[in-house]
C-alpha cells in the first residue's frame, strides 16, 4: 500500500478517507502571512458521489487507493441489472440501477465504456467523452429562426432531454460531450 502526504494532492488522485474512498475534485495549498499552511480541498466520496469541503494539514498521511479501471461492453437491461462483458475476459457483471444511472443517458447496448473498481467492486461506469446518439424527438425549427442563434429541445434515443441548435432536426445524429450533457456536432 502507498501512502501520499495531504501536500501533495493533486485532482484526480484517490485516497482513503475514514474507511471511504476519495477522489480529489479541486485543490489549493493555502499559505497564510500567519499561522500553518492548510491544504483547502473539495473532494467526492467514489462509491456514493457526494463531494465534501474539506481543509487538510500539508503533513497528514493517507493510503492510496488503487481504482481498476475495465474497458467493457454494456450488453442488455434484465429490470434489475445492467450487464457489461470485460472486452479483455468475456466475463460479465451485473450493475444496479443506482451504479449506472448517470452513465444510462449517454450509452445504449453494445456500447464501449469504463467501469472503475475498488478492491473488486464497480462503483463507475464513464461513458467515452463524446457519444453519437440519434435525435428520436425534436420539434422543426420555425421558418425564419434558423438564422438566430438559438437552441430547442430535443430528446435522444436513449431518452435523454438536451439542447440543441435550431437547424438540427428529428432523425439525425449529433455528437454530445458526456462530461456536461451539451450538444457538440452533428455526427
Amino acid at each position: 500500500m502507498g501512502f501520499i502526504l495531504a501536500g501533495d494532492f493533486r485532482n484526480g488522485i484517490t485516497f482513503v478517507l475514514e474507511g471511504n474512498v476519495m477522489t480529489i475534485v479541486e485543490f489549493l495549498h493555502v499559505k497564510p502571512g500567519k499561522g500553518s499552511a492548510f491544504v483547502r480541498t473539495k473532494i467526492k466520496n467514489v462509491m456514493t458521489g457526494a463531494v465534501l469541503e474539506r481543509t487538510f494539514n500539508p503533513t497528514e498521511k493517507f493510503e492510496t487507493a488503487h481504482i481498476e479501471k475495465k474497458n467493457m461492453q454494456y450488453l442488455y437491461n434484465d429490470g434489475d441489472f445492467y450487464y457489461f462483458m470485460d472486452l479483455e475476459t468475456y466475463e460479465q457483471i451485473g450493475l444496479d440501477y443506482d451504479t449506472v444511472k448517470e452513465a444510462l443517458n449517454f450509452i445504449k447496448e453494445e456500447s464501449e465504456v469504463n467501469v472503475s473498481f475498488y478492491n473488486g467492486k464497480a462503483f463507475a461506469v464513464d461513458p467515452p467523452t463524446v457519444v453519437e446518439l440519434l435525435i428520436t424527438i425534436c420539434e422543426p425549427a420555425v421558418r425564419g429562426n434558423t438564422a438566430t442563434p438559438g437552441t430547442k429541445p430535443a430528446t435522444l434515443e436513449t431518452g435523454y432531454k438536451i439542447q440543441v441548435p435550431m437547424f438540427i432536426n428529428e432523425g439525425e445524429k449529433i455528437k454530445v460531450d458526456t462530461r456536461t450533457g451539451t450538444y457538440v456536432s452533428r455526427a
